[in-house]
């Protein structure tokens, strides 16, 4: 039986597809390069990752937070302690359950977010140019694909993180 804050994820599969490991290693290595841009803010990755939910998904409980980014609720609790701190979010008691916690983003916090994003953005951007117009027709012709496998790996998320449709 699960815990209510597991996700549920499909176990490893010995019959991989070498392109599908291909791109899964590829996917990886993109990321990395994503997460070493010079991003505003010094945030963690689990606090970069908690803030863009926040804005994009809207108020949730730090026990979703903590779950759904695979730390425990302390590590959760210090990470959203320091955004706070920072004025990009804001902790309440959540109106559902007085015991509970429930984390907001600020606007201070969407801007950051926003920022971010827009580094990310011209990080990739500039990785494109470097592509002959063929690739690059062709990686942005899979975004809709792509878009698609984001929303099955949404669909696994605890309901009260699940993105809005059409994210």
């Amino acid at each position: 039986m699960q815990s209510a804050q597991t996700v549920a994820r499909p176990g490893p599969r010995r019959d991989v597809d070498p392109q599908v490991a291909q791109l899964g290693s590829a996917l990886d290595r993109i990321t990395r390069l994503l997460r070493r841009a010079d991003l505003p803010g010094a945030l963690s990755p689990v606090a970069a990752s908690s803030l863009y939910t926040l804005v994009t998904c809207g108020p949730s409980r730090l026990t979703a937070l903590a779950a759904a980014e695979h730390v425990t609720q302390p590590a959760m609790s210090q990470a959203i302690g320091r955004m706070e701190a920072a004025g990009l979010v804001t902790r309440t008691a959540d109106p559902d359950d007085g015991r509970a916690v429930l984390v907001s983003c600020t606007e201070a916090g969407r801007e950051l977010s926003a920022q971010r994003r827009a580094v990310r953005a011209a990080t990739l951007g500039d990785l494109l140019e470097g592509l002959q117009p063929h690739d690059r027709e062709r990686l942005l012709a899979a975004l809709p694909a792509l878009e698609k496998l984001a929303a099955l790996g949404d669909e696994a998320l605890p309901p009260d993180r699940s993105p809005p449709p059409g994210r």
